[in-house]
C-alpha cells in the first residue's frame, strides 16, 4: 500500500501487540507523548491524527519522554512508551530520558524530527550546523544513550530497521531506548510498502535457558557454599520470577537480599528476607553480604550503590551472576550463567537437588532484618521536630494497598524508600536510581498512572526535583490522569549538602542558607499554590498526623477527580536513615580545609577494602 514514511511507521506501531504478565494481550505501544513543531507536526503529526493511537500532549520534551519511561517501568517492560519532538532543542531535551532508559535497561521509542535529508533548505530552522560534518545533526547526541539508532533517509529503510526496533525494545538482554531520527522531508515521502509489514504481531517475553556446562559449574559452586546469599535485581521483576526466586530460597535455605531495582520482589516478613542491599539499603542485608562466601546475583548489573562501591562482599566471596545479558553477567570476574531469571533459577534448583545451606545461616536473615525493622520503627516514631523523610515514607507505606505503586528517583528519598519501605504488593516500587534523574518523579508518575489504571500511584520527591521539572503536572491534570505527589520541602538540595559536609566541606550552594543572594529575606516557593495553578488538587501538612489526613484525602481525590493531588510538607534537612555502608566519591587530596584532607584519608581506607574482581 502506498503510504508516507510517517503513515507506515504509525501503522506498524498499531500492529504490534504484547502479552502482559497475566497472559492477556495489549498494545505494545499504548500511546504517544508528543510536542509538535515544524520538524514533526505535518509528517508524523498528520499520521498520528489519522490513526487510533492515543496521543498525549506534553509540556516539556524531557518530561514527556520520562513519562514514557514510566510507562515501561510500571508495566514491567511489557509495554513501550513513545515520544516525539521537533528537531533541535525539542529533540535534545529528550536525550536525558534516553539516558534514564539506557541506564535502567528500559524500552523507550524516541521519534525526533530531523533536518531535511535533501539539504535543500540549508540550514533549516533549529538545525545544528557542524562545520566538519554536514550530515551531523543534534540527533547524533542520542547515539551514546540509544541501544538502536537510525536516521531514515529513504522511506523503504523502514523495512530493514523496524525488525530491529522490535528486537531491541522486547529483548531481555538488549532492552533499551531506540531512536529513529526522522528528517521532515522523508516523513512526508511515499513508498509502496508490503501489506505484510503491518500484519499483527504478538511479542512474548523471550526466556533463554542456561548453558548446561555453565549450569553445572554454578551448581558446584553453590554446593560448596556454607553461607550463600541470593541477590535479586530488576531482571527478576521483568522476568516475573519473584515467585520462582522465593521457592528457590526456601528449597535451599538461602537468605535473600534485594537491589534497588529488585525491591518488593520478596514479602517483607518472609523468614529468608534479609532486606535491601547496599548504600541505600539496610544494615541487615549488608551484614549478611559481608559474611557470605557465595553470592548468587540474579538479574542485576551490580552498580556501586548496590555493592557499596565493591566493599559489600567479603574478599574471598565467589560471585555467580545469572543474567539474560552476558554484558552484565561477566562483570567482575563472575561465573556467568546467561539465562532468563525464571528459567535459570528453575534449572539451577533442579541441578542442586536437595542441597540446603546451613540452617543457622538461613536464620540470620530474619534475625538481622528484625533488628533493622526496629531501627526503622524508631525513625518512624512521632517527634516534636520537623517530620523526617522516614516518617513521610512510613505514612505512605502504612496507608498503601497491594495494588498501589510508589516511586521516587533522586536526592535523599531513594535511601528512605529503598531502605525503609515494607512490601505491600509484588513489584510495586520504582526507585529510578540507575540514572537518579531529578524530575523523573513527577513525569514518571504520569506515565505510571497511564499504565496502571487500578490502584493509586504515589510519587515522593523533594523541593529540588519539583523545581527541576514540574510541567507534566499540568499535562497529567489536563489529560485526566490522577496520582498523588508528596513534596518534601527541606530548603534545597539537602542530601548533596549532607554529602558535602560529611566529607569535610562547608555548606556551599546547596541549602538555601548557603546560596548567594542579594536579598536579606529571599523568596520562598509556595509549592501548593504553584501546583494548584497547574490544575492539581493541593493539600498542606505541618506534622505527621496532618500528613496522614492529607494523604488519605489526596488518594481519594486523585482517583475521583482524575488529576494529580499534591501534598506539601516541610521536612527536616538533616535526618536520614543510615545503612552503615561506604560509597566512593571523589574527595580532593589537597584542599584549604584540613577536614577535607582528613576525609580523603577515609576514602583511601575505604578503597583498601574494595574487591572489584573475584
Amino acid at each position: 500500500m502506498r503510504l508516507t514514511t510517517a503513515q507506515a511507521l504509525v501503522r506498524w506501531l498499531t500492529a504490534q501487540r504484547t502479552e502482559l504478565a497475566d497472559g492477556t494481550g495489549a498494545p505494545l505501544f499504548p500511546g504517544v507523548f508528543a510536542i509538535f513543531g515544524h520538524g514533526n507536526v505535518l509528517g508524523l503529526g498528520n499520521a498520528l491524527e489519522e490513526s487510533d493511537l492515543p496521543v498525549w500532549r506534553g509540556h516539556h520534551e524531557q518530561g514527556m519522554a520520562l513519562a514514557a519511561v514510566g510507562v515501561a517501568k510500571a508495566t514491567h517492560r511489557r509495554q513501550v512508551g513513545v515520544a516525539t519532538s521537533s528537531i533541535g532543542p525539542g529533540a535534545l531535551n529528550m536525550v536525558t530520558a534516553a539516558g534514564v532508559a539506557h541506564a535502567n535497561r528500559l524500552p523507550l521509542l524516541l521519534l525526533p524530527g530531523d533536518a531535511f535529508a535533501s539539504r535543500a533548505p540549508d540550514p533549516v530552522l533549529q538545525q545544528v550546523e557542524h562545520p566538519g560534518d554536514p550530515g551531523t545533526t543534534a540527533n547524533d547526541a542520542f547515539r551514546p544513550v540509544s541501544r538502536w539508532f537510525d536516521r531514515l533517509t529513504r522511506p523503504e529503510q523502514l523495512l530493514g530497521t523496524l525488525p530491529h526496533v522490535a528486537r531491541v525494545l522486547t529483548d531481555p538482554a538488549d532492552c533499551g531506548p531506540v531512536t529513529l531520527a526522522l528528517p521532515q522531508d522523508v516523513q512526508a515521502e511515499t513508498f509502496d510498502f508490503p501489506d505484510a509489514l503491518f500484519a499483527p504481531v504478538v511479542h512474548r517475553p523471550r526466556r533463554p535457558r542456561p548453558d548446561t556446562r555453565a549450569l553445572a559449574d554454578a551448581a558446584d559452586v553453590l554446593r560448596a557454599a556454607r553461607r550463600p546469599l541470593l541477590v535479586l535485581g530488576g531482571g527478576v521483576r521483568y522476568s516475573r520470577a519473584a515467585g520462582r526466586a522465593i521457592r528457590f530460597a526456601e528449597r535451599h535455605a538461602v537468605p535473600v537480599a534485594e537491589t534497588t531495582a529488585g525491591r518488593t520482589c520478596v514479602p517483607h516478613d518472609h523468614p529468608l528476607h534479609a532486606g535491601p542491599l547496599g548504600v541505600t539499603g539496610s544494615a541487615s542485608a549488608n551484614a549478611l553480604a559481608a559474611e557470605a562466601d557465595v553470592v548468587l546475583a540474579v538479574g542485576t548489573r551490580l552498580q556501586d550503590f548496590t555493592t557499596c562501591s565493591w566493599t559489600a562482599f567479603a574478599p574471598g566471596a565467589r560471585l555467580v551472576s545469572l543474567n539474560a545479558a552476558r554484558f552484565d553477567a561477566v562483570k567482575h570476574g563472575a561465573l556467568e550463567l546467561v539465562a532468563d531469571a525464571d528459567e535459570g533459577l528453575r534449572e539451577l534448583t533442579d541441578a542442586l537437588g536437595d542441597w540446603r545451606a546451613d540452617e543457622a545461616w538461613a536464620a540470620r536473615a530474619s534475625h538481622e532484618r528484625l533488628r533493622w525493622d526496629a531501627y526503622v520503627d524508631a525513625l518512624r516514631a512521632p517527634t516534636a521536630d520537623l517530620p523526617t523523610y522516614a516518617q513521610v515514607v512510613g505514612v505512605v507505606n502504612d496507608l498503601s494497598d497491594p495494588a498501589d505503586y510508589v516511586l521516587t528517583a533522586s536526592g535523599g528519598l531513594p535511601g528512605e524508600l529503598v531502605g525503609g519501605w515494607r512490601a505491600v504488593g509484588e513489584a510495586t516500587v520504582d526507585v529510578e536510581y540507575g540514572f537518579s534523574c531529578m524530575g523523573y518523579e513527577l513525569a514518571g508518575a504520569w506515565g505510571a498512572a497511564i499504565a496502571r489504571p487500578t490502584g493509586v500511584v504515589t510519587t515522593l520527591l523533594g523541593d529540588g526535583s519539583y523545581l527541576m521539572l514540574n510541567s507534566e503536572l499540568f499535562s497529567a491534570a489536563f489529560a485526566g490522569h490522577g496520582f498523588v505527589a508528596v513534596v518534601c520541602d527541606n530548603d534545597g538540595y539537602a542530601v548533596i549538602h549532607r554529602l558535602q559536609t560529611a566529607h569535610g566541606g562547608v555548606g556551599f550552594n546547596n541549602l538555601y542558607d548557603d546560596v548567594a543572594t542579594r536579598h536579606t529575606t529571599p523568596p520562598r516557593v509556595d509549592f501548593a499554590a504553584h501546583a494548584a495553578a497547574l490544575g492539581c488538587a493541593t493539600f498542606r501538612a505541618e506534622s505527621v498526623p496532618d500528613l496522614e489526613s492529607a494523604y488519605r484525602e489526596a488518594r481519594r481525590t486523585a482517583v475521583t477527580e482524575h488529576r494529580p493531588a499534591v501534598v506539601v510538607i516541610r521536612t527536616h534537612p538533616a535526618k536520614w536513615t543510615e545503612a552503615g555502608a561506604w560509597w566512593e566519591v571523589g574527595v580532593p587530596e589537597v584542599a584549604h580545609r584540613p577536614e577535607i584532607t582528613a576525609a580523603h584519608e577515609g576514602t583511601r581506607a575505604g578503597k583498601a577494602k574494595q574487591v572489584r574482581y573475584r
